[in-house]
């Protein structure tokens, strides 16, 4: 007997916002801090080049998850398009970063709500991180219709304060620190824009709940290239201002010093409460990744359970078939302990690896699409391969050697459990 399905209840609208509560996260508030510390100025670039292939990357999804509308994302892809071993390395690489990413915005989440109402104790930090997580798992569980409405409200306050920021921040911009490239290594543009890459990748979601999106030919592209374009056009001009305000000479110390460089920076602005707005912002932004990454896990989960990857019991639905809710428990529990070990920074590179990696297969399944199936040329698949590959290996090199270790592990892991299954 087949699994039960999932409801069909988001429509263009409403997987817009999941996209961008998905992308407007850590992406805009963590990730071009780090990134310029790399590369200076040169992250203006790195903002534009990741931009580029995250267009390539989402257009070829949502070609995929238009044609196979199912949970699950590049792992379902994998397997209808390519042979098990490359979908559930796809599925076990988005398990991997994640989770670590989902970690990562609870302890963000946690830091800049005890900042803002003015707890330097940092005993709590954990303690909060965990309470967020288990308040959105309940909104998760709750079902997508609930999940959406929250999400709404979450990405609304989040694109108020960085509209603010940019409005604030425009004016006092130094346009010949802004334009001008510095001494950027090609290296250090390239590493940048590994990182910024993952700050764009939200989209994804919109084709991870593919199962429950209404009109899934039409809507899911709509969606992706909507959440692309809106974001893009946001990085650039947070990029514009971070660069040109807070200038080459003081980017170090402020990401090296705060996890809030955008709010150092909001300080400075005459306009008085940009910098306090911008902290509820981040908050919010926050909770908005951390619901939307409990959403797409648990529904890799609940793929990889479908085909055994994974215990059998991860697949089951509510009554109401609303929600993977065995799934979603599951997925707060590995992000739970995780928590007690998150690093940012390595988290984020960690991220960019093994997104890198799992995009690369979304575009080897994107080639295997049929002439009546494609929406988009093929080159665009070309290039995204191409673009996946070269910049997954731009990382830390012990980064990218764990990643690897990690996909072998998996490996074994997946043909253990398929031999016991056969026994």
């Amino acid at each position: 007997m087949s699994s039960p399905l999932l409801k069909r209840e988001l429509g263009i609208f409403g997987a817009t916002l999941m996209g961008l509560g998905s992308i407007v996260g850590a992406g805009v508030f963590v990730s071009i801090g780090i990134a310029a510390k790399i590369a200076g100025s040169g992250v203006l670039l790195a903002v534009g080049i990741a931009a580029l292939v995250a267009v390539c990357n989402g257009l070829n999804s949502a070609q995929l998850a238009a044609n196979h509308p199912v949970s699950g994302g590049t792992y379902e892809y994998g397997y209808k398009y390519l042979n098990p071993w490359l979908g559930f390395t796809a599925g076990w690489m988005f398990l991997l970063a994640k989770t670590a990413s989902a970690a990562t915005a609870a302890l963000g989440f946690a830091g800049y709500f005890l900042k803002a109402i003015g707890v330097a104790d940092r005993t709590y930090l954990i303690l909060t991180a965990l309470v967020a997580v288990a308040i959105l798992t309940l909104v998760v569980l709750a079902g997508i219709r609930r999940s959406n409405i929250a999400n709404t409200a979450i990405v609304s306050v989040t694109l108020l304060s960085l509209a603010v920021f940019i409005v604030a921040g425009l004016p006092e911009v130094r346009w010949e620190i802004a334009t001008v490239q510095n001494d950027s290594s090609i290296g250090s543009i390239l590493h940048a824009t590994a990182l910024m890459f993952v700050a764009y990748t939200g989209y994804g979601r919109i084709a991870t709940m593919g199962e429950e999106v209404r009109a899934p030919r039409q809507t899911i592209p709509k969606a992706i290239i909507f959440s692309l374009v809106l974001t893009m056009l946001l990085y650039v001009a947070v990029a514009m201002v971070f660069v040109g305000v807070g200038g080459i000479d003081k980017l170090s110390l402020q990401t090296a010093t705060t996890a809030a460089p955008l709010e150092i920076i909001a300080r400075s602005f005459p306009i008085p409460g940009v910098s306090q707005l911008l902290a509820v912002g981040a908050i919010t932004a926050m909770l908005g990744v951390l619901l939307n990454l409990i959403l797409g896990l648990s529904r890799v989960l609940l793929a990889m359970a479908r085909r055994l990857d994974m215990p059998k019991v991860l697949a089951r639905l509510n009554p109401s078939q609303t929600t993977p809710y065995v799934a979603v428990v599951t997925v707060e529990v590995a992000i739970a302990l995780l928590i007690l070990v998150g690093d940012v920074k390595t988290t984020w590179s960690f991220s960019a690896f093994t997104v890198l990696i799992y995009y690369a297969i979304t575009n080897l399944a994107t080639m295997k699409l049929s002439s009546s199936e494609r929406l988009y040329p093929q080159w665009l698949a070309w290039v995204g391969l191409g673009s996946c590959l070269f910049l997954a290996f731009w990382v830390e090199r012990q980064i990218w050697l764990i990643g690897l270790a990690l996909i072998i592990a998996g490996l074994i892991w997946r043909a253990i459990v398929q031999r016991l299954a056969r026994d």
